[in-house]
């Protein structure tokens, strides 16, 4: 008995050292990291911004301490991040050029790929250089590297240049083997969401718009590369039709599409020259995570708010279509927006929306929020990818809207698909059901059965009178009739340099240029700009329940590729708010 207690004595004081020890690691980890984000990062002269572009760009990167505890490396970059860092490089004197290496990279959408080059653009303003090279080049990382002085090409490598295409889901059929499907009601002959659930081809509406927006945004990759690599038109897409990915690579130099071939090592070599330093020097780099930490140019004045608002519109965070995934929570937002409308130092806001919209109820709620804020201060609303349907609704009320030239917005229009799952009950599983009520409508929205006609035209009714409000909403912020708006309206899907002609925004431009015209509307001289909202502090990330399943989240992303957001959606379907305005639930440009 002596030796068991001993034993168990011995055991018990050895976990409880145990978590001692990793406890005192933890907090240092948590003590280092602090550290580490807190200090300024110093800029030696004859320095190089290296970007690598690998990985994920989305419109903010949130850290993730719990990764960063672990000791994983986050593959996901932020677009905010990006352009701020191609800024401070402008900017800083010792810094004397960017180079840009290109993975596997993928990024949310178009217009975020446009802002990222506009800002290496306006960096060769300064008179400093930037060299690219890949192993390979993806059609949208080739883009934004047609930006750059030369270009460079692994001898072995691929310029993928191929044009664009979109293959939209539909899961009609997938649903009906197991006895469920849609009822639909929308107003709008081009609201096409809905068409993923009820149809098995796309409506000639539909196909209409996605072939208008596609050709748009082709002619600017197209007018930008060409104008960059001295390429006609014509050329670039004759180079397109022949799926150069697969051409000789010598060949693509001829084409002029890449400046040299050369391997990494040989790279080194022509950013040494550049920098006039011996081929034996080192080349000071600083990566993204180190322009993260150094000083940019000194900012006074007045504060400008420029408030984050992108991923989905939900009512709740339940409402998501992934805990995991960021949303615009319409109760955080409003509250938000409030405390940004209260704050006497706060002079601007500028909504940043990157949205394809959501919920029609909580849209409305932040319209409302949005409306508040400009009874004090001004709104300038600068859409990022996507500002359609949900996130039109929340930017129409703004004083003034900025959207890059392939911005995708408008889809003004509102629909409800209800699924039934009577035949899954019934016909699959052999539930029976039977009715007692008080009431016609007692039964309204039970399992038991589809709607009936009369329910059916309630619910018309009800989306009705949203798409009016909607159209109201957009007719009032825009200064149009409800008539004009009524043209441009309908669902229909509209790039923004078309948006521009109809007058759904009021000029094309960056965020820069939202917060510039917010400053001048708030009769500022001088500003400086915080970003809202800000991210969770460490505490809180550990705290969160969420947190644990972001790992397995990601790596569905990883395995399923294009096929995981169908899948997402499917997953959450009955967690979904039933009257929508957003675009298709996946627009997957490639």
């Amino acid at each position: 008995m002596k030796d068991f207690i001993k034993y168990v004595f011995a055991t018990v004081t050895g976990i409880v050292v145990f978590s001692l020890i990793m406890g005192i690691l933890f907090v240092i980890s948590l003590v280092g990291l602090a550290a580490s984000s807190a200090s300024t990062v110093p800029v030696e002269k004859n320095s190089v911004f290296a970007l690598m572009l690998s990985g994920q760009v989305d419109e903010r990167a949130e850290e993730d301490i719990m990764r960063q505890l672990s000791g994983q490396i986050s593959e996901n970059l932020g677009l905010d991040d990006i352009i701020s860092a191609i800024k401070k490089a402008k900017e800083n004197e010792d810094i004397k050029g960017i180079y840009i290496e290109t993975g596997l990279f993928a990024i949310d959408t178009p217009a975020s790929a446009h802002a990222i080059r506009e800002a290496l653009l306006d960096f060769k303003k300064s008179g400093k250089w930037i060299v690219a090279y890949g192993d390979s080049y993806t059609q949208t990382a080739y883009y934004i590297c047609s930006a750059a002085d030369k270009i460079y090409l692994n001898p072995q490598g691929m310029v993928d240049w191929h044009g664009l295409a979109a293959n939209p889901y539909f899961v009609k059929d997938l649903l009906a083997k197991f006895g469920v499907k849609y009822q639909l009601c929308k107003v709008g002959k081009y609201k096409s969401a809905p068409e993923m659930m009820t149809a098995d081809q796309m409506s000639e509406p539909n196909r209409e718009q996605v072939t208008a927006y596609m050709t748009g945004i082709w002619k600017v990759m197209l007018k930008d590369v060409a104008d960059s690599r001295k390429i006609s038109v014509d050329s670039l897409n004759a180079y397109a039709d022949n799926f150069i990915a697969l051409a000789n690579q010598p060949d693509l130099v001829k084409m002029k599409l890449v400046d040299k071939l050369m391997y990494t090592d040989e790279v080194k070599g022509e950013i040494k020259k550049l920098l006039k330093i011996d081929a034996d020097d080192d080349i000071n780099q600083l990566s993204l995570s180190d322009m993260k930490n150094v000083k940019g140019k000194k900012e006074k004045g007045d504060k400008i708010a420029v408030y984050y608002a992108y991923g989905e519109i939900v009512d709740s965070e339940t409402g998501s279509l992934a805990d995991q995934e960021h949303n615009i929570v319409a109760n955080t937002v409003c509250k938000d927006l409030e405390k940004l409308a209260n704050d006497d130092d706060i002079k601007a806001v500028v909504l940043r929306v990157n949205s394809p919209g959501g919920s029609a109820y909580a849209s409305e709620q932040i319209w409302h929020a949005v409306m508040n804020v400009k009874a004090k201060k001004p709104v300038v609303v600068s859409m990022g990818g996507y500002a359609a349907s949900g996130g039109y609704y929340i930017s129409c009320a703004a004083n003034y809207i900025f959207s890059e030239p392939t911005t995708i917005t408008g889809s003004i229009g509102i629909f409800g698909m209800f699924p039934d799952f009577s035949g899954l009950l019934t016909e699959k599983l052999g539930v029976k059901f039977d009715e007692v009520k008080t009431n016609k409508h007692a039964a309204f929205g039970t399992i038991a059965r589809p709607f009936n006609e009369e329910e059916l035209a309630l619910l018309d009714q009800y989306i009705g009178r949203g798409y009016e409000l909607f159209r109201k909403r957009v007719a009032d912020g825009r200064k149009l009739s409800v008539d004009a708006v009524e043209e441009i309206a309908q669902g229909r899907v509209w790039l923004g340099n078309d948006a521009l002609g109809i007058k759904l925004v009021d000029a094309i431009g960056s965020l820069d240029d939202a917060v510039k015209k917010a400053a001048q509307l708030a009769k500022m001289d001088e500003f400086k700009t915080e970003s809202y909202p800000e991210p969770a502090d460490w505490f809180t990330q550990i705290m969160d329940k969420t947190n644990s399943d972001s790992y397995l989240d990601e790596q569905m992303r990883a395995n399923f590729g294009e096929f995981y957001e169908p899948f997402r959606y499917l997953k959450s379907i009955n967690s979904q708010s039933a009257i929508q305005a957003r675009l298709p639930f996946f627009i997957t440009i490639r």
